[in-house]
């Protein structure tokens, strides 16, 4: 099942749709499910077991046209900052060490950053390029992993029992402000430097996190090229490692790293410019369509 957080006439809610078929259906009219947000369905074991019985499409029930809605990102305002994974694929460690980000050194231990998100951008929004204070604007697409509940201790046996879904995540990065401050947390935590999206696919669709292809296309061009089989810590090792020493939230959003073939990683660096199309795609969701604005 894939949860969609969608506006109409006004009106934000959440609404269930199927790799099978177009259309959407509001969880709360369709499903009888109580949600007003995404957040209120992730973050109840209860709501769960109920969105649980629709895992097919509801028959005698008409869909709402995906045309006669807006996406929004589908968590649109996320528990706390999201936390993220840095050069958690070799190619991309390489890359970052080459351009004076990381050392090599950092081979055997997960970075861990967090990301501060105001609103989430969706699929279809755009980008603010901030070029006020950014002249080397990146683009990083990521597998996102969305809690449905408080993890605190988990081992890697039973560390997937806590997610809820996945995303796909554009962690735009203003690399002049990594530079300059010497740290990722300002240059990552622009207002608008989080789109997010189109969906959240359930764990049980989604299956494995190993093994999905994913890939960033920039005007039409390809980028990153890889699989998240290729990640050097894996979902249930992040979880792991992360929540023996801090509770992690049901709602929380975690962005697991990106691969090689980022604009910094280019000779000459190829940087966002506005009106640049940036597709972020991830097998299994589908793909994270953006804009960069002025």
């Amino acid at each position: 099942m894939r949860l969609y957080t969608v506006e109409k006439d006004g009106k934000r809610f959440v609404a269930a749709g199927y790799a099978d078929c177009e259309g959407l259906w509001p969880v709360k009219e369709c499903f009888g499910i109580d949600a007003d947000c995404m957040l209120d369905l992730v973050c109840c074991s209860e709501k769960q077991a109920q969105l649980a019985k629709f895992e097919t499409k509801p028959e005698g029930e008409a869909p709402l046209k995906l045309a006669d809605v807006t996406l929004c990102a589908p968590v649109p305002n996320p528990v706390g900052d999201v936390m993220c994974l840095g050069v958690n694929y070799y190619a991309h460690l390489v890359e970052s060490n080459k351009a004076g980000h990381v050392s090599l050194e950092q081979k055997g231990h997960t970075v861990y950053f967090s990301k501060r998100v105001d609103e989430a951008v969706p699929c279809g929004g755009v980008v603010p390029s901030h070029r006020d204070i950014c002249d080397r604007l990146d683009y990083e697409v990521e597998l996102g992993v969305v809690l449905g509940k408080d993890a605190k201790k988990v081992t890697r046996e039973n560390a997937l029992d806590c997610v809820f879904g996945y995303t796909i995540i554009n962690d735009i990065s203003a690399r002049n402000i990594q530079e300059e401050h010497k740290q990722w947390y300002f240059g990552k935590s622009l207002d608008g430097f989080c789109p997010m999206g189109p969906c959240i696919v359930t764990a049980a669709e989604f299956g494995d996190p190993k093994g999905h292809a994913l890939c960033s296309i920039i005007n039409g061009e390809l980028r990153q090229n890889s699989n998240t089989e290729l990640m050097m810590q894996d979902v249930p090792g992040l979880l792991a490692e992360l929540s023996a020493g801090v509770t992690l939230k049901a709602g929380t959003v975690i962005a697991t790293g990106t691969p090689a073939g980022v604009a910094m990683g280019m000779n000459p660096p190829k940087w966002l410019q506005p009106g640049d199309t940036v597709e972020c795609k991830i097998e299994g969701i589908g793909s994270l369509i953006n804009t960069i604005g002025e």
